[in-house]
């Protein structure tokens, strides 16, 4: 069923639109072969990938910092796999992973057709927990900048999604009402709670095709937006 009054349309980057995963491991291959790190990249990525993720739970909880997520996924991850790496390398490998990473802009499938589909309707936005200095080079580098009127993330606000207090700002950057907005993004907490809280619509998109009740508005792929918008 259509939403009625939508206008302004808010995304999340990351698993969402940008495809990180596939972008994320060819970083890491660079920056492997610039350091001389002998690892067989999908054994890295199967530690490293459930670490990063618990250290980005806790960097939304504000349970570590910024530096302690980019020195100690890379840390537990090499620890984890017994390969001997000095904090002078992790630290230069973590600077690398962030330079290299929008270096590559592959986009999750269907992205540009819906930007496409959807900015003829609707002011789109994004809503971001990513690092401010990484998720514009990536907007830029991926050629979709150009679909998205404002740009808020966590760095600018200084709280992260959930927190109500992002997306009272996106909101407000976008000129925009509860009403008539709509979020849309792969993190149940994140962006689906955390807009839902604040009355706001959303859709979650199932990035990881997880089993969720069906009590929220999910699609599984980006075509299915247009049932909603």
């Amino acid at each position: 069923m259509k939403f009625s009054n939508i206008r302004h349309i808010f995304f999340d980057l990351d698993h969402t639109l940008w495809d990180f995963d596939k972008n994320s491991g060819l970083a890491f291959s660079s920056i492997f072969q610039k350091h001389r790190i002998e690892v067989e990249l999908e054994d890295f990525l199967s530690v490293y990938t459930p670490i990063n993720e618990n250290y980005w739970r806790l960097y939304r909880e504000d349970k570590v910092t910024k530096e302690d997520l980019r020195y100690g996924r890379l840390k537990e991850s090499f620890d984890g796999l017994k390969i001997n790496v000095t904090d002078v390398q992790i630290d230069q490998l973590s600077i690398d992973y962030i330079d290299h990473l929008p270096h590559h802009n592959h986009l999750l499938e269907g992205t540009l057709e819906i930007l496409n589909y959807l900015e003829a309707s609707y002011k789109l936005h994004i809503i971001t927990n990513g690092f401010k200095e990484v998720q514009h080079r990536k907007l830029e580098s991926s050629g979709i900048s150009k679909y998205f009127t404002t740009i808020t993330t966590s760095e600018d606000v200084g709280v992260k999604k959930p927190h109500p207090k992002i997306f009272e700002t996106a909101l407000k950057n976008a000129k925009a009402s509860i009403a008539e907005s709509v979020m849309i993004g792969d993190n149940l907490e994140a962006d689906i709670l955390g807009a839902q809280n604040l009355g706001m619509r959303a859709i979650l998109y199932n990035y990881h095709k997880n089993e969720f009740s069906e009590n929220y508005h999910q699609v599984l792929q980006m075509k299915e937006l247009t049932r909603f918008l």
